[in-house]
């Protein structure tokens, strides 16, 4: 009897607490990030980097469609729709906005100084969008990629794999604290008598006549620097190999897509 008396007990606690258990499940809540990437929608590279940020969601307990949803926009470097999409992200009320490139978290900041913002790949003190390293401030905080100085190490390889050459295109986005800054280093290392040319990365109609015009004169080579040129990737490399220029990448999918 008391067995019995036992498991009733034990099974009508189970019973009630099945609903709570399952009350539990559909009331945890889904959680909105939005993504704001300057690559485009077809580049491969970041497709890659959302499997990859989606992977390690993953792994953390974040699962896509139970308690995380993800509304990506890739505007491909172009102003308007960085405008754009920075504003249509904000107007979902996310909970975090993830920005990629120095140019996707001022549109971001212009919308919102309220809903928290990582970005990574950012110049963040030089672009101005927090007010140091050690004490951000506002609603912005992220990833830094990498030291300016390494870009004077861009400069020595060029010169290692093409010794002959006398001047070199440096091609990079001067609306940018990295298109500013690593020029700035290239030029303070550069030795006397090489030529420096900078080569603005606003547009693939100003990149293709700066590297045209650039190619006319013997011994060059291209500098591509980090700051808004990824999505002209593959415009530099069809150039560089056209013009057939030695080039210097940022980034190792350049290279990857030079090998392609």
């Amino acid at each position: 009897m008391m067995r019995r008396r036992a498991f009733i007990t034990l099974l009508g606690s189970a019973a009630a607490a099945w609903p709570l258990a399952a009350r539990a499940q559909q009331l945890e809540r889904v959680r909105l990030i939005g993504v704001l990437s300057v690559f485009a929608k077809d580049d491969p590279e970041a497709t890659t980097r959302e499997a990859a940020f989606q992977q390690t969601l993953a792994d953390l307990g974040w699962t896509i469609g139970r308690n995380v949803r993800i509304d990506y926009r890739r505007t491909g470097g172009d102003t308007d729709s960085l405008r754009k999409y920075a504003a249509e992200l904000v107007a979902l009320a996310p909970d975090v906005i993830l920005t990629h490139g120095s140019q996707a978290v001022g549109p971001v900041l212009q919308q919102t100084r309220t809903v928290p913002i990582v970005f990574v790949s950012v110049d963040p003190v030089g672009s101005g969008h927090v007010a140091s390293l050690a004490r951000p401030g506002g609603n912005a905080t992220g990833f830094t990629q990498f030291e300016y100085r390494i870009a004077g190490k861009w400069l020595e390889l060029l010169q290692e794999i093409a010794p002959s050459i006398s001047q070199v295109a440096v091609i990079r986005d001067p609306r940018t604290g990295p298109g500013i800054a690593q020029f700035a280093v290239i030029q303070a290392l550069a030795p006397v008598g090489l030529e420096l040319f900078p080569a603005n990365a606003i547009s693939a109609g100003e990149i293709e006549r700066g590297i045209a015009t650039f190619a006319r004169s013997p011994n060059g080579g291209l500098i591509v620097t980090s700051g808004g040129t990824a999505f002209h990737r593959n415009l530099i490399i069809s150039l560089a190999a056209r013009h057939r220029l030695p080039a210097v990448y940022p980034y190792r999918y350049y290279s990857t897509a030079v090998a392609a």
